[in-house]
């Protein structure tokens, strides 16, 4: 697994490094995604989690949820459109669940995606994220997760 500046970035998933995305294959065709820990850690304790509800559509590019913390306020992009098939319920009632398991426990909604083929080749591979997120932290000028 990678780890970049104490920041954890799991081999199995796939990354949109420039909006802190990860994304999980979940075999049926669904892909499952949530917050990286960078983006966690960027944005301190989650207060709020408020997704698009099931049945919506999401527009690649475009929110799938929007997350408050004591310093930010913004949406969740998602780099693939579909439809939201399922929300994650108990990161809507405790939304700090993120900062503690942003990979297990604290996903946020599972797509239906719409043209994933076309999505996948522009995410990276866990294997090969520490160096696009080693930049993505310097332009951003974020020292890291610990």
């Amino acid at each position: 697994m990678p780890v970049v500046r104490g920041c954890h970035l799991p081999d199995e998933l796939l990354y949109d490094v420039d909006n802190h995305i990860w994304f999980q294959e979940v075999g049926d065709g669904n892909v499952k995604l949530g917050m990286t820990t960078v983006a966690a850690a960027m944005a301190g304790p989650l207060v709020a989690f408020t997704p698009k509800r099931v049945g919506r559509s999401v527009r690649a590019g475009k929110s799938c949820a929007t997350v408050e913390s004591g310093k930010w306020v913004g949406p969740a992009k998602s780099a693939a459109g579909g439809e939201v098939i399922e929300v994650n319920e108990d990161l809507v009632n405790e939304p700090s669940t993120v900062n503690e398991d942003p990979y297990e426990k604290g996903w946020m909604v599972i797509l239906k995606p719409d043209e994933w083929d076309s999505v996948r080749p522009g995410l990276v591979l866990g294997a090969d994220v520490a160096s696009r997120y080693e930049a993505k932290m310097d332009a951003d000028g974020f020292d890291g997760c610990e």
